[in-house]
């Protein structure tokens, strides 16, 4: 039997920080008919951008990130800010994180990053023809290096742990396995 959704009988928010909010939403299984609390994350839209140059370079940013407490190799990307289309984030994020504009702008579609305790998406935009502009235009809590890699090299830097960040590899999942073709 196909499971169905469960009935949502009350909703509290408990604490807002400038990324998320908890929400805990008491729900009642149509299976078992017992309550129960879940814990919810609620987080802006974001997105996630492939830059590629005309010699087939990604344009990949190293940065630290505080919940793993490591230095990661990435692509372009971050949350949609209030009035943001998802281009648009795209397009802004590119800019801000690299100093890099793209000529063509490309969706590959969206991921529900983790629709057990999360509440957002995350799209994934394809870069063409990128190049330098400006300076990068990073934030207090920013600290980002422009690192270009062969696009032919990311399958083996995602198989040898170098590009480790879940919503960096299903992006690539989207470009490889979805959009680009043989022969394309």
């Amino acid at each position: 039997m196909m499971p169905k959704a469960w009935d949502v009988l009350s909703t509290r928010y408990d604490r807002s920080f400038r990324v998320f909010r908890l929400r805990t939403d008491r729900a009642r299984s149509p299976r078992t008919g017992k309550d129960h609390d879940f814990f919810v994350l609620e987080s802006p839209t974001w997105v996630n951008v492939i830059p590629l140059t005309l010699k087939e370079q990604v344009v990949l940013v190293r940065q630290y990130r505080h919940g793993t407490r490591e230095v990661t190799l990435e692509i372009p990307g971050g949350v949609m800010e209030e009035g943001d289309t998802p281009e648009g984030a795209a397009r802004r994020e590119l800019k801000e994180e690299t100093g890099w504009r793209e000529e063509r702008m490309t969706s590959l579609g969206y991921v529900a990053p983790n629709p057990a305790i999360q509440n957002n998406l995350c799209y994934t935009f394809l870069a063409e023809g990128v190049v330098p502009v400006s300076a990068q235009e990073q934030d207090d809590k920013e600290d980002i290096e422009v690192v270009l890699r062969p696009l032919a090299e990311i399958p083996r830097m995602i198989r040898e742990g170098e590009i480790r960040h879940s919503l960096v590899i299903a992006a690539f999942y989207r470009y490889f396995m979805e959009h680009r073709r043989d022969g394309d």
